[in-house]
Parts: C-alpha cells; structure tokens; sequence
C-alpha cells in the first residue's frame, strides 16, 4: 500500500500553501493595478488588499493548511480573509465604469 504523499512528507503541503498565498497576493496586486488605471481609490484599495493578504501570510507562518494551528490563530485567518473577501466585494459593487 502505497502511503499519502502529504502525509510522507509534510513540508510539501506547506509550502503549497505558502505559493497559493503568495499568488493570490500577486492577483489582487495584478488586478488592483489594472483597475488603478481607470479609478484611484478602488485601484488603491485593491493594492492595499494584495499588500495585507501577503503581510499576513508572512506573519502567521504555518498557520495556513496546519493542522496543529492554533484556535486563536485560525480565527484571526477567518476573519481576515473574510474582512479582504468583502471589501474586495464592496469595491467590486461600488466601482463606476
């Protein structure tokens, strides 16, 4: 029987994670300079989501996909990805083409 690759090695999954953070920060960075063209404020608000999603992602090391993370930890994840999730909704609404 063949065991899990993830469960082999563990380091893999997390530096998976890490990419993924990384390029979701690398979107909203992408996408907040495009729109930064046509309008300031949503194009800078945008930015700013893409700086935090990263900040972030660099503070909590190991906190994302962990298994052993703690309560506190992943609460404080929740709520910030919640928090860039609806103001990224809110700028996406409010914009004016």
């Amino acid at each position: 029987m063949n065991p899990d690759p993830e469960e082999s090695d563990p380091g893999l999954a997390r530096e998976r994670t890490n990419m993924a953070w990384t390029r979701t920060a690398i979107s909203f960075a992408a996408l907040g300079a495009a729109i930064l063209k046509d309008h300031l404020v949503p194009g800078l608000i945008v930015l700013a989501l893409g700086l935090a999603t990263w900040i972030l992602s660099r503070l909590l090391p190991g906190t994302f996909g962990a298994t052993g993370a703690r309560p506190r930890q992943l609460l404080l994840v929740t709520v910030a990805v919640t928090a860039v999730a609806a103001v990224a909704l809110g700028v996406a609404l409010t914009a004016r083409t």
